[in-house]
Parts: structure tokens; sequence; C-alpha cells
């Protein structure tokens, strides 16, 4: 095993700046898949859970989400909720049970309630709830994605080191492309959020500043690149 000085931060932008392989690259479809931006990680005022990276990670979202709705696009949230008995959670939930734990999110809490910055259309926009990690895990996003043909798919929210980092994997498995905007993810913990973004970048992903995703988008032709 090689061994380094440098921290997760360091580590990250030795890898952004000298990439050691091919991008993946856009294909010509994408669905944009927002994962657990819900209040219990994002309002940092009421849950101790929530967590911020990039003070403006809402925005970009929106605006991505914007682009992607123009072009008829899927744009798809999800959100982690369980029974009232947590029962759903299975063996995640056996590890911890205070009124934080993952399994004492309940369905229609607040701690479920996406957050309200978000511009969420819900005559269009795809809904999930999700009970583990991946959001490909047991919801109807693949069958989604196949019938709009879909080839790309472009992940955001959190936790990087967790949901997002399982569904990147997942993504890649479905032989999806996938591409993670950088300021549009955010982890509890600067160390696995960096460490989460250079193996994402080495193994499964293409993480792009989040411009480079808004200009494929705008681009009034997109192309394979």
């Amino acid at each position: 095993m090689e061994t380094s000085d440098l921290t997760p931060r360091q580590y990250w932008a030795q890898v952004k700046a000298n990439p050691a392989r091919a991008k993946f690259g856009f294909g010509s479809k994408a669905a944009l898949i927002n994962i657990d931006l819900q209040r219990a990680y994002t309002d940092l005022d009421a849950f101790r859970t929530a967590y911020q990276t990039d003070l403006r990670q809402i925005d970009y979202i929106n605006a991505l989400a914007d682009l992607m709705r123009k072009r008829g696009w899927p744009v798809i949230w999800t959100y982690v909720a369980y029974l009232a008995d947590g029962s759903d959670a299975g063996v995640w939930g056996t590890r911890t049970n205070t009124e934080d734990s993952l399994q004492n999110i309940r369905e229609g809490s607040e701690r479920a309630t996406l957050d309200p910055r978000l511009r969420i259309d819900r005559d269009r926009d795809a809904l999930f709830n999700k009970r583990m990690a991946s959001v490909f895990h047991e919801t109807p996003i693949t069958s989604l994605l196949n019938w709009h043909r879909v080839d790309t798919v472009i992940l955001t929210g959190g936790s990087t080191s967790g949901c997002v980092r399982a569904s990147a994997v997942d993504a890649l498995s479905r032989n999806y492309r996938v591409i993670v905007p950088e300021e549009c993810v955010a982890d509890k913990h600067e160390i696995p959020h960096f460490a989460s973004l250079c193996d994402l970048m080495l193994k499964y992903a293409d993480v792009e500043p989040w411009t480079v995703v808004r200009d494929w988008l705008s681009a009034d032709q997109v192309s394979a690149r």
C-alpha cells in the first residue's frame, strides 16, 4: 500500500489536477438524481445530522434541475424515511437508537421533508423513497431511466461518502456514465468527503465543476463527449 503525508483535501487537489484515467464523458441523454436533500441533512439550524460543504449547493442543484426540465429530461429526487417502528430499516437500523438515528426518520416527519429551498416540479419530477444507501436499491429508478433511454446519470446531494458513492457504484454497474458535480455534493466531515471524491474520480465517475455540467446542458445541441 502506498503511503502519503497529504491530507484528503490535498490528495483530492492532486487527483483533480492530474487525473490518472480518461474520463467516461457525457453521453447523449441524462437524468438528474438528487439524493436525500431533506431537512435531516440540510437544515443546520434544526438537526444535528445536517451538514454543508458548499454554501450554494442548493442554488446550483436548482439551476441544473431547471436546465434538465427545459430539455424534457428526467429530474429525480430521493429521500430516506421509515415506518413508525423503523422495522423497514433492516439491519442498517440496528447499530444505534437515538432521536438522530437513521431508522428514526419517520415518513411524513420534518426530518424526511425535502428542503423548502429546492425548486421541485411536483407535476413532472419523480420523487422516490429509498431505504438503503443506493438510489437503485428496490426503487423504480432503473426502469424509469430505461424508459427515457438515459445513458448518463448526474448525481447530487449527500452524503458524498455514503449514498452518493453507493449510487455511483450502482449506476456504473448498470452501464450508465456517472457525472458528479463537485459543488453539488456534501458530507458531514471533510475527510470522508474529499477521500470519496478521489475514489469516485479514480474509479466510478467523472467529478466535474458544476459549471461544466451546466454548460453541457445549456448547449444548443448536446453531444457525447
